[in-house]
């Protein structure tokens, strides 16, 4: 059985447990049950009832939080001259064609948090697949990052555009924001989140969609919240 903090133990002690909480109360537990010397990233797991080896009930997206992330975000915007430069402009850490691709291939470079693409170049990025699909770096129009308008690709990633997909057993995770954040902010992209779920439910699922939601900090106890306090 693995050896909890003291730490931990005295964040658990916050929680009661198997307990619901309106999502009002959860995120200030949240912030509360927060252990970590640094400032901690927030997280929001969302368990859904999917079959995923169903296609359509495979979801996957991207959504703008409303109050960021937290996170400066690295990007790499792969795109041929005036693409390349429009990206630059727009705040993109690195652009450019093939020279970029090969810098990756070569050098095992990833100094990178999200690769944008436009779309005449992803017939080159296919040799990379192997080495970016693992890493979660390969560009995918589900997410909104191949795309020929690289400006607002790239604006939104520097917004706080956060990217989800369910996993095999229909869970969602993402980052909500940071353990620094006020209540109120958390509130909002916890909402602006859950929403977004809400509004992808494939027209297949029969029964309740949402099974459970749940948020956590870096390394405090994960805190149910009641899925009907959503409905207000």
């Amino acid at each position: 059985m693995k050896k909890r903090s003291k730490k931990y133990a005295a964040a658990l002690s916050k929680t009661e447990k198997g307990k619901a909480y309106t999502k009002e109360e959860a995120v200030k537990l949240v912030k509360e049950t927060s252990t970590s010397t640094f400032d901690g990233s927030i997280e929001v797991a969302i368990r859904l009832n999917l079959d995923t080896k169903k296609a359509d009930q495979q979801l996957r997206g991207a959504i703008v939080l409303p109050k960021g992330t937290g996170k400066t975000q690295r990007v790499l915007v792969i795109a041929k001259d005036d693409n390349a430069k429009k990206a630059l402009e727009a705040g993109a850490d690195y652009a450019g064609g093939m020279e970029m691709l090969e810098k990756i291939e070569k050098e095992n470079w990833f100094d990178f948090d999200t690769m944008i693409a436009t779309p005449d170049m992803m017939p080159l990025l296919g040799r990379l697949g192997r080495v970016l699909g693992p890493k979660g770096l390969m560009p995918n129009p589900k997410t909104g990052t191949v795309t020929t308008d690289v400006v607002k690709a790239v604006e939104e990633v520097k917004a706080g555009k956060v990217e989800y997909r369910t996993d095999s057993f229909g869970n969602i995770h993402a980052v909500i924001g940071k353990a620094s954040f006020s209540e109120e902010d958390l509130l909002e992209n916890l909402n602006a989140f859950v929403a977004q779920i809400m509004k992808i439910k494939p027209a297949t699922v029969k029964g309740d969609y949402v099974k459970n939601i749940a948020i956590s900090s870096t390394m405090g106890p994960g805190i149910k919240i009641m899925i009907n306090s959503f409905d207000k």
